[in-house]
């Protein structure tokens, strides 16, 4: 292959898709569902090298002044819209027959049931919950004699031990605020019965809204992932709130009750206990400023190198300290870049799992001046914490995560993780999406079908040009089905009946093999030629899929076979696909702070500026919840 032909196709393996937005001329479709469709992979085979002539005519060239070339854009991020609360109908539940109230004489001691034969009168009080909440309290109150948070002496301890789980919903990574009943003022005059009998009615709907906001909030999460982004796709939890009600209404414990309504899952108590450690420290070490800008390289010289080393005597370890110890003492702050000061950084490097090169860049700086602030910590934690809740409270014995931010892909086995491996991920003009699916398929040999995306983007200027470009760097082109020359293609009109793919080779961009779970953005798992980007630390890098360093493992692993079977079907040559024995969950999470197989939580850079889009929906959905009766 010419080193041309070679240069070409790499520029294209560069992953997978976007989501067809705004494509104009070109009408975009996902074209790895146009390839498959009626076919299963073993059915693709390598067409003639000959391809038959179009039926049609050629259409006739035209020049590139006459028609601009058009562009497909991904996903949007967009203005967060929380839901907003609406008023609580309790002028439904008045009965203007019954005459009846709360007067203590009407309420049972130590029971909350009203002896009135009839329904009680409920008074007309101001309160606010979002809908889904407004409308079971509604049900509730209208059939149902019994009142849950009050009693002939007033507020009772139920509710008091609500409030008081309320309260702390800070450390589960939830607002207190959003939560805050204040209990009902004792009138001046004891006599005022319609005013007593108003504010205890109040504060038992407000209660009960507030605990039904909570329960809610706590299973699914504040905010609907899909509100943020194009890039977010989730189906929101269903919370049974009617039921809830019930439970919550006939329980004896309602602050153990309300415990149990929050994730208990592993990885969910790490990031709980991590929040509470940080919530009661203060900050470690002060931060060591490295200046901005500062990029070392082995033979230079820089500014930023004292800083650096400061940094490493603060923050290697004793080991580090000790094999490194003459350049260290002889180090009097100069800014040359020595080699024994290049073998120092390597070395801290080494220990804190980032490439041992030598080159003092973003990555090891954000380590060497400290990380995250134990309040940049926090907010990571709390983001976390709700985005945890838009997964499934049991992630499962058996499954595979990917965490975008970590660049790292994990499979778990009987509830243990197995092994990790280093990711690529989407760049942050080609973003992965955060989702949920299942494996269904590994493919070897596969045949990688050229996104519209990638047709439009990065081929289409080039073949409007040179319409044979893909002929000569050997792909396959079909227009509706029928092969044709890629020369042959009117690359002027629309491409939505227009396929390409490359077939299996040493330099396919998928590699050996890909791991399927079908889902709607054609995003899947895949080996890849360019093995020196698992080198790098920051690793988005792709079109969206993600690349595997170590695909053969991954394949072995969720098909419960070895690597060496493995090899022996790749080492066949033919394109086929072998379905997992039982479909596993993949989830392609986006976490910021996560916790390790040991339990310790781990921080990252918010990569594709998630969080922030994060922190802006907890505005609004505070700014929304903050209405006052």
């Amino acid at each position: 292959m010419t080193l041309k032909k070679t240069a070409a196709i790499v520029t294209l393996m560069s992953g997978c898709t976007l989501t067809t937005l705004n494509v104009g001329q070109a009408d975009a479709m996902t074209l790895m569902d146009l390839f498959r469709r009626n076919r299963a992979p073993e059915t693709f085979q390598t067409m003639p090298e000959t391809a038959p002539a179009p039926a049609q005519e050629q259409p006739a060239r035209r020049s590139a002044s006459s028609s601009p070339a058009p562009r497909v854009v991904g996903p949007k991020y967009y203005t967060y819209k929380a839901e907003a609360p609406r008023r609580i109908e309790t002028d439904r539940l008045v009965d203007p027959v019954v005459t009846g109230s709360l007067r203590p004489e009407l309420v049972s001691t130590g029971d909350t049931t009203l002896l009135s034969d009839a329904r009680p009168y409920m008074p007309s009080v101001t309160a606010y919950a979002a809908p889904e909440v407004a409308k079971t309290i509604e049900a509730y109150y209208a059939g149902t004699d019994a009142l849950i948070w009050i009693d002939a002496n007033g507020v009772n301890d139920r509710a008091r031990a609500a409030m008081a789980v309320l309260a702390n919903a800070g450390s589960i990574g939830l607002d207190p605020q959003d939560y805050a009943v204040a209990l009902p003022m004792e009138t001046p005059d004891a006599t005022d019965m319609a005013a007593r009998e108003k504010a205890l009615v109040s504060f038992e709907i407000r209660l009960s809204a507030a605990v039904l906001t909570y329960v809610q909030d706590t299973v699914r999460g504040r905010i609907d992932p899909n509100a943020i982004s194009g890039y977010h796709d989730f189906k929101r939890k269903d919370v049974n709130l009617a039921g809830k009600m019930r439970v919550i209404a006939a329980s004896h414990d309602v602050a153990a009750f309300l415990a149990t309504q929050t994730p208990a899952n592993a990885e969910f108590t790490a990031l709980r206990d991590e929040l509470k450690r940080l919530e009661a420290s203060a900050d470690g070490q002060p931060r060591i400023e490295i200046p901005e800008g500062t990029l070392l390289k082995p033979g230079i010289s820089d500014p930023g190198l004292p800083a650096v080393i400061a940094a490493i005597k603060a923050k290697g370890s004793d080991t580090l300290r000790a094999e490194h110890a003459v350049a260290l003492g002889a180090y009097q702050g100069s800014e040359a870049y020595t080699p024994d000061l290049v073998a120092l950084v390597e070395g801290f490097q080494k220990e804190n799992g980032l490439k041992p090169d030598g080159v003092v860049g973003r990555a090891s700086i954000r380590i060497l001046s400290g990380g995250d602030s134990n309040a940049d910590k926090i907010a990571k934690l709390r983001i976390a914490m709700e985005q945890a809740r838009w997964l499934p409270a049991d992630l499962g014995s058996r499954y595979v995560f990917i965490n975008q931010p970590a660049f790292t892909a994990s499979y778990h086995d009987d509830g243990v993780e197995q092994f990790n491996m280093r990711v690529v991920v989407g760049s942050k003009t080609n973003q992965t999406y955060f989702f949920e699916d299942e494996i269904q398929t590994v493919e070897f040999n596969p045949y990688w079908g050229v996104p519209q995306s990638i047709i439009i983007n990065e081929m289409l200027p080039k073949l409007r040009s040179d319409p044979g470009y893909l002929d000569r760097l050997g792909y396959q082109v079909e227009v509706g089905g029928r092969p044709v020359s890629s020369y042959d293609v009117d690359w002027y009109g629309s491409t939505k009946s227009v396929s390409v793919r490359q077939p299996p080779s040493d330099d396919n961009a998928l590699g050996e093999l890909k791991i399927l779970f079908p889902n709607a953005h054609a995003i899947y798992m895949h080996d890849t030629p360019s093995k020196s980007f698992f080198k790098k630390d920051m690793r988005a890098l792709s079109h969206g899929c993600v690349r595997l360093a170590d695909p053969r493992r991954m394949a072995a692993a969720v098909l419960g076979t070895t690597v060496d079977d493995v090899a022996r079907q790749i080492a066949g040559g033919r394109n086929k696909g072998v379905s997992v024995p039982s479909r596993i969950p993949v989830y392609v999470a986006y976490f910021t702070a996560w916790p390790d197989k040991d339990g310790r939580v781990a921080y990252f850079d918010d990569v594709y500026d998630r969080d922030m889009y994060m922190n802006r929906a907890f505005d609004a959905t505070r700014q929304v919840r903050r209405i006052e009766g």
